[in-house]
């Protein structure tokens, strides 16, 4: 659904809502509005770059939160001839220091259209104009990792609770 909201109110708003298994996504303009259950299109009317920042400081704020970056892995093969301004991008993406993973387009979009059957996948529709430039955040536990889910798992496994 699409919805003209304050996109920065509503980002700080939503977020102490949002935990393991949510999505952002900061959007180039191309991005389709989708029907699936939870996921959730604010129009921002802003620069993809500056929606990206707000993201990123956002984050850094909620320490109940650890996002998981990714990229279209095709946004590394676009020539600026092609789109120019693109290699801006990724330098000023680059300088955000996200470390973000390259997939494949279509298989994150079939991840957020998963996630979005039972969890809210907020997408952040900007003004740019080039492809494959879409920033997808994967929302973590801030203050559980997968080294102490795999400990505890194996605590389980064992069948040894711990008593108070």
């Amino acid at each position: 659904m699409t919805a003209r909201r304050d996109w920065r109110l509503e980002l700080t708003e939503r977020l102490g809502a949002l935990g393991h298994r949510n999505w952002i996504l900061v959007a180039d303009s191309a991005y389709p509005e989708q029907t699936d259950p939870g996921l959730e299109l604010l129009v921002t009317g802003a620069e993809q770059t500056v929606v990206l920042q707000e993201v990123v400081d956002a984050l850094a704020t909620a320490s109940h939160l650890q996002p998981k970056v990714y990229v279209d892995s095709e946004l590394a093969y676009v020539r600026d001839a092609a789109a120019p301004g693109v290699e801006a991008f990724r330098i000023a993406l680059a300088k955000l220091a996200l470390a973000p993973t390259a997939v494949p387009h279509e298989e994150l979009i079939g991840r957020v259209a998963a996630a979005a059957q039972g969890f809210t996948v907020l997408v952040l529709k900007t003004t740019s104009v080039l492809p494959y430039t879409t920033v997808f955040f994967e929302l973590d536990c801030g203050y559980w990792d997968a080294a102490r889910e795999e400990a505890l798992r194996a605590d389980v496994a064992q069948g040894s609770p711990r008593k108070p």
